[in-house]
């Protein structure tokens, strides 16, 4: 069943958000944190969102301003090798709180409040008008590759922040999707580097390493699927759909997570 729910998921959501630059990696991450443990769930994400970018980059790449991409994606790398390094400490930290809920082990660890906490924030950045549409002007392209590549690297949610800064530098929309494809992957490469120690322990809660690997191709086949769909069904749906969906589920994640159920 674990199979049938990522595979449908990545098909959905990666040719909903094809054009968006955001999206995919936000809602993979609460459907992989449904069968993993949380950080393996982080590295799982990054590696079908890594392999999209992949796609998307041969597919759009050449359209990229790649003086947006130096000023923006180097400050983005460094960042988000500092964010995936923060996220193997903080995985390594003891349990918060455990209890019990009928026949169900509650476990709350610091992991799953960070990641919680940094949902409900991204959730909001996708449901409230004032945090859904901001933009920032161009001379603040460095700071905002630090801080989406850092959030990027602390728990894949990136591409909301990074779209913000760059959908207000006069980028013509060939320009920004192919940059945005550009930065995510660089941004992916970057923290899946430091996630390979994490990815590794993919069995530590049961699930034998053989087991995630397929779970995590099955997820990069079908986003494939979806991106290759996305191009020609892309138009019939509203971004304010996808914002909603997306908000959604990171809230009822967030609160299942803060609070040791999944």
């Amino acid at each position: 069943m674990e199979y049938v729910i990522v595979a449908t998921s990545a098909l959905f959501v990666s040719g909903l958000t094809l054009f968006s630059g955001f999206g995919l990696g936000t809602l993979l991450l609460p459907v992989f944190a449904l069968f993993l443990p949380v950080e393996v769930a982080v590295a799982a994400t990054a590696v079908v969102h890594g392999a999209n970018n992949i796609l998307k980059v041969s597919l759009l790449g050449r359209q990229a301003d790649w003086n947006v991409v130096l000023r923006f994606g180097l400050p983005a790398i460094l960042a988000a090798f500092i964010g995936a390094a923060a996220l193997g400490f903080v995985s390594e930290l003891p349990v918060v709180a455990e209890y019990s809920v009928g026949s169900r082990e509650a476990v709350v660890t610091p992991v799953k409040l960070v990641m919680g906490v940094l949902m409900v924030v991204f959730a909001l950045f996708e449901l409230l008008p004032a945090l859904r549409n901001l933009e920032f002007d161009r001379k603040l392209l460095t700071l905002g590759g630090v801080l989406s590549g850092f959030f990027g690297g602390l728990s894949g949610h990136q591409g909301a922040l990074r779209s913000a800064f760059l959908a207000k530098v006069g980028l013509s929309t060939a320009a920004f999707v192919g940059t945005n494809a550009v930065v995510g992957l660089l941004v992916d490469l970057a923290r899946i580097s430091i996630y390979g120690t994490v990815f590794l322990r993919g069995g530590s809660d049961g699930m034998h390493e053989a087991q995630v690997g397929d779970l995590v191709l099955t997820g990069i086949v079908a986003a494939f699927a979806g991106v290759l769909l996305g191009k020609r069904f892309i138009g019939k749906v509203t971004m304010r759909a996808i914002q909603i969906l997306t908000g959604s589920m990171l809230l009822g994640i967030a609160l299942a997570l803060g609070v040791g159920l999944i």
